[in-house]
């Protein structure tokens, strides 16, 4: 290959920890945790399976960091992931406006109303 990249496929696995992490992964994805709001994102953007893949790894890395550094991992919770996820989103459109010239503003709360 040459280092060319061939695939960005995941592979299929026969290991029992990748089958429990996909498991724990759809279960938490019915779940109002940051974990489950994660899910639910990505399942919608990009479709099931791969949402499952993602959150099974995110979930994997976190028991990894369990279990390697003694950290701790703290939800909190669906709400707070949504509105972090809505600044990073309402952030990059302000910087994209700068770039091209424009300024983004809100909307007054009497007009958004009607």
């Amino acid at each position: 290959s040459g280092g060319k990249l061939l695939s960005s496929r995941t592979r299929r696995s026969s290991s029992r920890a990748a089958a429990l992490l996909r498991l724990a992964a759809v279960t938490i994805g019915r779940s109002d945790t940051a974990l489950g709001a994660f899910y639910r994102r990505l399942s919608a953007r990009i479709g099931k399976q791969k949402a499952v893949t993602a959150t099974a790894r995110k979930i994997a890395v976190l028991f990894y960091n369990a279990i390697r550094h003694g950290m701790t991992y703290q939800d909190q919770g669906a709400a707070a992931y949504d509105e972090r996820h809505r600044q990073r989103v309402l952030s990059n459109l302000q910087r994209r406006a700068k770039t091209l010239g424009f300024a983004l503003a809100p909307i007054p709360e009497t007009a958004a109303v009607s």
